[in-house]
């Protein structure tokens, strides 16, 4: 299948990736369309996190949580036997090596803290993988804060691993019956649930969705992997800066942090999303979990339920920022399919001796088919953000193999 938009030239674009305008918009994307329980509640959480962003001593205590506790920086691999096949030089950025297998505890560590500085005991999140969960369930054992998961009873039969990670950590996950029970309907009742809870609780939301400051302070949560990696393609490669940073795309927030790094470069940006979600490359503008992006909508104006067996990227539309990004032409949003994904995923198993979450198996498939392809010229120098490891998904991996 022909990826959907066509290629426009890169163009770097200094503050692309800036702080957003007024009312938290990225273009015509993003804003605060919260309930008027909410309203004061996000406000609260936009004021405390500028405030904390601006304070060294913030910056400092996430710093050192992020390097004794999550591992950090993650290393930059070479992946060569792979390479060598496609002829382009790939190196993955290992956000699998963090503690708890994926890059969601870079922005959870952020959040938590945020939330003891707000006085907040609690934690809410949604989760469709299950690794935003258990990085909240892991941040709240750190800190001694409660935790409550929402998840799709869906996604709770196919990962059940994380299931059981979390409740050993101590949370709360609360299945979700309603709708598609995937991370849609998980996000829609943490929200709901945040109603009533706003005095003792911080909603610590996964993906750079929902309403202002949310995507915005996802995304500086999650800048440490773009910040790390310039850093290590500086050193590593001879041009500096890669000619192609590649990362997965569900709600968007490793693809966002990796795309921060680069914005202000010639490097060209592409997000790679579930053919059965693709939110950036085929939605429609709309309005969901308190943002105005692009979702998939019916004739009528309703979200259409999405499909992947990435559960982590099941889910019906894009961040503002990347729809934004995409309507300039600074990031390009392509799709794979599940067998490309799955495929991929043994390929870099056979070849480098990695077994990459399925999410993150949709980006090494397009970079695969675009190697195949002449989309990646031979001798491009290619960075993939690793967003996650595949333990979580072994039971899936093994029905189809």
């Amino acid at each position: 299948m022909r990826d959907v938009l066509p290629w426009r030239e890169p163009v770097p674009l200094d503050g692309t990736m800036g702080e957003p305008r007024a009312r938290g918009r990225f273009g015509e994307y993003g804003g605060r369309y919260a309930p008027e329980s909410l309203v004061e509640a996000c406000r609260e959480v936009d004021e405390a996190f500028r405030e904390a962003w601006a304070d060294p001593g913030f910056r400092g205590a996430l710093a050192r949580l992020l390097a004794v506790h999550a591992g950090r920086p993650t290393p930059l691999t070479p992946a060569r036997r792979l390479s060598e096949a496609l002829g382009v030089q790939l190196y993955l950025k290992r956000e699998d090596l963090t503690h708890t297998g994926s890059h969601k505890i870079n922005n959870v560590l952020g959040q938590a803290l945020l939330a003891t500085r707000m006085g907040r005991r609690r934690l809410i999140a949604e989760t469709g993988a299950g690794q935003h969960g258990v990085a909240t369930a892991t941040a709240a054992a750190l800190l001694g804060l409660e935790a409550t998961v929402f998840m799709g009873e869906r996604d709770i039969e196919r990962q059940a691993l994380n299931v059981f990670r979390m409740r050993m950590l101590g949370a709360e996950v609360v299945p979700v019956t309603t709708g598609s029970r995937t991370l849609k309907d998980a996000t829609s009742e943490a929200m709901r649930h945040w109603v009533g809870a706003t005095g003792d609780s911080h909603y610590c939301i996964g993906s750079v969705v929902g309403p202002d400051p949310y995507p915005w302070m996802v995304r500086e949560f999650q800048r440490v992997i773009g910040d790390e990696a310039r850093g290590q393609c500086a050193a590593e490669l001879r041009t500096g800066v890669p000619d192609y940073v590649i990362a997965c795309v569900g709600g968007g927030s490793n693809a966002a942090g990796t795309f921060a790094g680069f914005a202000d470069t010639p490097a060209r940006l592409v997000g790679v999303e579930a053919e059965g979600g693709a939110g950036a490359a085929r939605g429609r503008l709309g309005v969901l979990h308190g943002c105005r992006s692009l979702f998939l909508q019916d004739d009528d104006g309703q979200i259409t339920e999405p499909h992947s067996i990435a559960a982590g990227l099941d889910y019906p539309g894009v961040g503002p920022e990347h729809a934004h990004l995409r309507d300039l032409g600074r990031a390009r949003y392509v799709t794979v399919t599940d067998d490309e994904a799955v495929g991929a995923a043994v390929r870099l198993a056979r070849t480098e001796g990695i077994v990459p979450a399925l999410e993150s198996a949709h980006a090494l498939a397009w970079v695969i088919r675009a190697a195949g392809g002449g989309d990646l010229p031979a001798g491009s120098t290619v960075l993939m953000t690793l967003s996650g490891r595949g333990d979580k998904d072994v039971s899936t991996l093994k029905e189809l193999l």
